[in-house]
């Protein structure tokens, strides 16, 4: 496929090519390059709203991710963690519309804000972990310009691509069982099914038909299935708590109650509280391995993501390539530093801009639609705080089923591509660390290719990971060596 895949062909009043320009299009036509890419306003009009049906969930289950305790023992208010996740995925998304010209849409990546609930802010503040999520944009943006990342990711094998995507699935499905107390930590056995080996109360219960009815609707192509889900599951929810049925202490964010007015001010009380630097007691290489991992969460999901996107759209031949994609990566880099700076940690595109695709869309205009949706929100943040945290832990679980549905991909007759992936997948939830899974994919891949004696199909930057994520897994003993601990 030639330049004109995400770098629209080029016209009289664009780089100027030859091509004329249709008498009568419009200038919104014009930028967008609407009719050249077989679309139209009203095509892009829907492809942009069913977007953001689909994908507003986020406004929940972000802040329900983010809502634990840091290092300090401090937490972020909800009402300022969606304004947060609404005002940084309005602006990524806008960005992306306006200057990537794609049908792509941003927010809040779930697996970047598992990694730091998860790993991040057990050793650090949640200004330090705003920090990370700065300097991983950052990596990132640059990796970009120096074609870095295109190179990183033709030198990582497909199989462990799908299999870093599958794990993230995995690990977010588990976040998902266990905030809405299906699963907990158990005292004979690591994990149990409730508190003592079975369901308690009703908001579980709420949560299991929540997701069942997801699944549901998703199995009979319903559009927008997780959002109708939620907004079910929390009609629902209201219902009970109105007639006395569930306890107030039994909501674990709280009950389901309108407080005041639905229409209220943005709470901006978290923008711009990032730090850099204060890291002493947690390490250099620590903190390497942070940026290093929030890197990896982001990395590899968007580049799919990206790419399968845009064959949807017809923007990528039939290799998956893209010319111009390094446009879409850098504003997906710059998701990560600009979540960082509000709050609401690191942006990156979503897959559900696919039904936006589905709907017609091929230019960033959809994108700008969908952008607009994301800023209307911040004025109704009390009518998403009703929503329970449980209702909203059932779409985590969806993402994590559809996150695993990669595994079509994978050659599982072969041992020297079914180990590395099955270890990648597995250790992710069962670590409770992405970058664990990770690093015993890469390094068992490469470990078996030299027993296969077919060292020479590894590549530099295999070889170079492995080393990295061998000193990862050695940390402890090589610290206490050097008498850091």
């Amino acid at each position: 496929m030639t330049q004109q895949s995400l770098e629209p062909r080029t016209t009289a009043d664009d780089a100027g090519e030859g091509t004329r320009v249709p008498a009568g299009r419009s200038w919104l036509d014009r930028y967008f390059h609407i009719s050249q890419r077989g679309s139209t306003v009203a095509r892009e009009l829907r492809g942009g709203v069913t977007t953001f049906m689909a994908m507003a969930y986020i406004l929940l289950l972000n802040p329900l991710i983010l809502s634990g305790k840091d290092v300090a023992g401090d937490t972020l208010g909800q009402k300022a963690l969606i304004t947060a996740t609404a005002f940084a995925a309005a602006l990524t998304t806008l960005l992306m519309g306006f200057f990537g010209k794609v049908p792509l849409a941003l927010a809040a990546g779930l697996s970047v804000s598992g990694v730091l609930s998860s790993q991040v802010v057990p050793v650090m503040t949640w200004p330090q972990a705003m920090g990370m999520c700065v300097l991983y944009g950052v990596v990132i943006m640059l990796l970009v310009v120096t074609g870095l990342r295109e190179m990183i990711m033709n030198a990582i094998p497909l199989a462990l691509k799908h299999a870093i995507t599958m794990g993230i699935g995995l690990f977010v499905a588990l976040i998902g069982f266990y905030k809405a107390g299906f699963v907990h930590q158990g005292k004979a056995t690591p994990v149990t099914l409730g508190p003592a080996g079975e369901l308690a109360g009703w908001p579980v219960l709420l949560f299991a038909v929540t997701l069942l009815a997801i699944f549901m609707l998703q199995a009979r192509g319903v559009p927008g299935a997780i959002l109708i889900g939620i907004l079910g599951g929390t009609v629902l929810a209201v219902l009970l708590n109105a007639v006395g049925a569930i306890a107030p202490k039994q909501w674990a964010s709280g009950a389901p109650e309108l407080h005041g007015s639905a229409v209220s001010m943005p709470d901006f009380s978290i923008f711009g509280k990032v730090e850099f630097g204060g890291w002493g007691e947690v390490g250099a290489m620590t903190v390497g391995m942070i940026v290093f991992t929030l890197v990896l969460a982001g990395f590899f999901d968007a580049m799919a993501t990206i790419i399968g996107v845009g064959t949807e759209a017809k923007l990528a031949d039939a290799q998956g390539r893209m010319p111009g994609l390094s446009k879409a990566l850098f504003i997906d880099g710059a998701g990560g530093a600009i979540g960082g700076v509000a709050g609401a940690s690191g942006q990156t595109v979503f897959v559900e801009s696919a039904t936006g695709v589905g709907e017609g869309a091929r230019t960033g205009l959809s994108s700008v639609v969908t952008g607009l949706f994301f800023a209307a929100c911040l004025f109704f943040t009390p009518l998403t705080a009703i929503v329970p945290g449980e209702v909203a832990a059932a779409a985590l679980v969806v993402i994590g089923a559809m996150m695993m549905m990669n595994a079509r991909h994978v050659d599982w007759a072969d041992r020297a591509t079914a180990i590395p992936v099955f270890l990648t997948v597995v250790l992710m939830p069962f670590t409770y660390s992405i970058t664990a899974g990770v690093a015993a994919g890469v390094i068992s891949y490469v470990a078996i290719k030299v027993a296969q004696g077919k060292a020479r199909e590894i590549g530099a930057f295999m070889w170079g990971l492995t080393v990295i994520f061998l000193v990862y897994y050695a940390l402890n003993p090589i610290e206490s060596w050097m008498g850091v601990r």
